[in-house]
C-alpha cells in the first residue's frame, strides 16, 4: 500500500474552541484529521505514517522552528513515501512553505503544506478539505517540489508554489473567509474534482520541469538569522526611531509602495528619507534590501533608483514573503557578503524568482 508522511506542527488544523470562543492547540485534534479522513467517502487506499515536531500556533513561529522541521525531514528516507503533508497554522504559512521551499529544493517526491481556516470541529472548517486534497495531488501527480493546497472563499481549491505563496487577504473576517494567493496572483492550479488541473501561465514551471531532478543547492550548514529587520513604507515613516548605537541587525529588507518607490523627500532633520535612512545604515555596516520589483521594462521610478545608487540593494521577481525568508537563510548560513549577494541574487532555488527567459518573453505583454 503506498504511504504519505503526515507531519504535524498545530495551528488552526490542530486545535479547539473552548467555551469561550478562544482557539489553542489540541494535540489530539492533530490525528483527529486522520479519523474524520477514514470516514469520508473519498478516502483512498492509503497509509500513513505520522510525525509531530512542533504544536504551536504559527503566529508564535520563529525562524528556529524552521531548523527542527529541517532536521525532523533530514532524518526520513523519501523513498518509503509518495509524499509529505505538512500541516501548519495560516499565519504564517507563506515563510515556511518558503523555508521548506530552499531547504528541500531538491526533493524528488511533492512536499505539501496545508492549514484551516477553522478548527476540524467546526462545520466551517475547510481543513478536511485540503487535506484530501493534498492527499489527492500526491498520489496523482508525483511532482518534485514543494507546494501548498488551500481552499478560497468560492469553494475552489487552489494550488500554490511553496516559494511564490503570500500572505492571505482577508475576504470576510467576519465569516473566517480568507484567501491565500501567489505572487503576482498568478497560481500554479487547481484541484478539480479530486484532480489537479495546472493553470496555464508563462511564469509558471512546466509539468516536465517539475518532473526533472534538480541538483540540491551547495551550502554551508543551513541557518536562519532572526537579525533581520522588516522595514513597511508608509505616509510619514520616522527613520529616527531605528536606533543602532545599542543593537544592530545585520540587515533590513525594505518593502516598497505599489510601483517599486518609497519616500526619498528631503527635509532639514533628515528623519522621512529612505536615502537618508541608507546612509546611516552603511555608518553600521547594515545591508539594506528592497522588494518587491517586478523587473520587466527596467523602467524604475528616479526615487527608486537614487536609493540603488545610493546602496539598497534591490531584489527582482520575488515576493516579499519569499525575500524575507531567502535573507534570513543568506544570513543564517553565510558570513562572506559575496556569497550573501550571490545567494539572493543569483539563486533561484526552488522558482521564487521568476526566469528570465520568461521575463524576456512577457515584457510589454499582459500576462
Amino acid at each position: 500500500m503506498k504511504k504519505i508522511l503526515i507531519v504535524f506542527t498545530g495551528g488552526t488544523i490542530g486545535s479547539k474552541k473552548d467555551n469561550h470562543n478562544l482557539i489553542d492547540i489540541d494535540e489530539s485534534k492533530s490525528y483527529y484529521l486522520l479519523e474524520a479522513y477514514e470516514k469520508c467517502s473519498s478516502k483512498r487506499e492509503v497509509f500513513f505514517d505520522t510525525l509531530h515536531p512542533l504544536s504551536i500556533l504559527s503566529e508564535d513561529l520563529i525562524a528556529n522552528d524552521w531548523i527542527v522541521l529541517k532536521e525532523t525531514l533530514r532524518g526520513i528516507n523519501f523513498k518509503n513515501y509518495e509524499g509529505i503533508i505538512i500541516t501548519h497554522g495560516s499565519d504564517t504559512l507563506p515563510f515556511t512553505s518558503a523555508a521548506i521551499s530552499y531547504m528541500f529544493n531538491d526533493t524528488q517526491i511533492p512536499i505539501v503544506l496545508t492549514a484551516s481556516n477553522y478548527p476540524l470541529d467546526d462545520q466551517r472548517s475547510n481543513g478536511l478539505r485540503n487535506f484530501i486534497n493534498c492527499v489527492d495531488f500526491i498520489l496523482d501527480n508525483p511532482l518534485f517540489g514543494i507546494f501548498v493546497i488551500f481552499e478560497n472563499h468560492n469553494h475552489e481549491s487552489i494550488v500554490h508554489l511553496g516559494s511564490r505563496l503570500v500572505q492571505a487577504f482577508s475576504y470576510d473576517i467576519r465569516f473566517g473567509n480568507f484567501d491565500f494567493k501567489s505572487f503576482e496572483l498568478i497560481y500554479f492550479g487547481k484541484m478539480v474534482d479530486g484532480k489537479f488541473v495546472k493553470h496555464k501561465n508563462i511564469i509558471n514551471p512546466e509539468i516536465e520541469e517539475l518532473l526533472i531532478p534538480r541538483q540540491s543547492i551547495k551550502l554551508d550548514k543551513i541557518n536562519f538569522s532572526p537579525e533581520i529587520i522588516y522595514i513597511c513604507p508608509e505616509p510619514g515613516l520616522n527613520y529616527k526611531y531605528y536606533d543602532f548605537t545599542k543593537n544592530k541587525p545585520k540587515a533590513i529588507l525594505h518593502n516598497l509602495y505599489h510601483s517599486g518607490t518609497a519616500c526619498t523627500r528631503e527635509t532639514e532633520q533628515h528623519e522621512y528619507s529612505l536615502v537618508d535612512f541608507i546612509k546611516y545604515c552603511k555608518e553600521y555596516d547594515v545591508d539594506v534590501y528592497i522588494a518587491p520589483i517586478v523587473n520587466i521594462t527596467k523602467d524604475l521610478y528616479l526615487s527608486s533608483q537614487i536609493c540603488i545608487d545610493h546602496g539598497a540593494i534591490p531584489i527582482f521577481n520575488i515576493s516579499i514573503e519569499a525575500a524575507i525568508v531567502k535573507i534570513m537563510m543568506a544570513y543564517g548560513t553565510y558570513k562572506d557578503k559575496r556569497k550573501i549577494n550571490n545567494f539572493l541574487i543569483n539563486k533561484n532555488l526552488f522558482f521564487e524568482c521568476f526566469d528570465k527567459v520568461y521575463l524576456e518573453h512577457i515584457k510589454g505583454k499582459i500576462v
